[in-house]
């Protein structure tokens, strides 16, 4: 199988760097890269430049789109059997392909979507931020660590599909949100094979500080509400328990007042939930501690944005 990598950029240079010697060490190299630089000021031509040697890579520039139709772009100038999108600020583990290519022809699949994960050279922010993103206890394991690889949803920074499947469902209809979860649900209402393919993982480099962390968590839970504009069955109970988590800690001082019994109960339920998340994340104190900051982060964020994108579609 031949396949294309397709990866939009937007003023990140020094990062597609970092993404094409991951790629470039690949143990499995039949397939090409594709660069679609969305109007960036800083380009990173030059970079893609100095690995055309080691790669086959297309480089296009265009007028700033956003990511969604940056991927657009990139699949009708790919030559690949099937597509695979990265994220600029992700690395490639050498076996990716490799695996990857054998799981498609095991499984039969027709897309796929990948997990991500935080490398050992990763700050300890990053390795918090890693974990609140994707354990169990703050995500009920959405984001690559469920047991039925077939509910999965997949995300942009990690994820593929056919030829076959774009031909027929098409591409991704909105710029930049929640373009990749819409078109997974598309991909799965058209009868074709999504799977997760756990071992197909990325090490993903999140953002550097604590505020934009928030601000991307509150633009994810925006996300979801967006996505019911297309699929109204795409709103489960577990995308909820963020705004129930939010609406608990307003409630709790108050409480604590009305019905100090009730109040005691619910500060004992944030106070397991803290430990058991401290000790679930501590690989050293520093990321225990830090990961106990960014899942409280992660989840009022995440709450705070379903609750001002629902309200926002009621008064639309």
């Amino acid at each position: 199988m031949y396949f294309s990598v397709i990866i939009p950029v937007y003023n990140r240079p020094e990062e597609l760097r970092n993404l094409l010697q991951s790629l470039s060490n690949q143990t499995f190299c039949n397939f090409e890269v594709v660069i679609v630089e969305d109007g960036s000021d800083f380009t990173a031509e030059t970079i893609a430049g100095e690995f055309k040697e080691k790669l086959n890579i297309c480089y296009h520039f265009q007028e700033n789109t956003g990511q969604g139709f940056a991927r657009n772009k990139g699949m009708e100038l790919a030559k690949g059997d099937y597509f695979v999108f990265f994220d600029s600020d992700c690395v490639i583990p050498s076996g990716y392909f490799k695996i990857l290519n054998s799981v498609i022809k095991e499984r039969g699949l027709d897309a796929h979507g990948g997990p991500d994960d935080a490398g050992d050279e990763f700050s300890s922010w990053q390795k918090a931020m890693n974990f609140s993103m994707t354990a169990f206890l703050t995500t009920g394991g959405i984001r690559g660590k469920m047991k039925d690889p077939s509910k999965y949803q997949a995300r942009g920074y990690n994820m593929g599909f056919s030829r076959d499947v774009y031909e027929e469902v098409g591409g991704f209809i909105h710029p930049n949100m929640a373009e990749d979860i819409e078109l997974s649900i598309r991909i799965k209402k058209a009868g074709f094979k999504l799977e997760l393919v756990a071992d197909a993982f990325v090490y993903h480099h999140r953002k550097n500080d604590f505020a934009s962390f928030i601000r991307q968590s509150h633009q994810f839970g925006r996300n979801r509400v967006f996505i019911t504009r297309f699929h109204k069955d795409a709103l489960k109970l577990v995308h909820l328990l963020p705004v129930a988590f939010f609406i608990g800690l307003l409630l709790l001082p108050l409480s604590l007042i009305i019905c100090p019994v009730i109040g005691y109960m619910i500060a004992a339920c944030y106070l397991l939930w803290t430990v058991a998340l401290f000790f679930s994340a501590c690989t050293n104190l520093q990321v225990g501690f830090l990961a106990v900051l960014t899942s409280y982060g992660q989840l009022i964020g995440y709450g705070t944005g379903v609750l001002r994108e629902y309200f926002y579609s009621l008064i639309k």
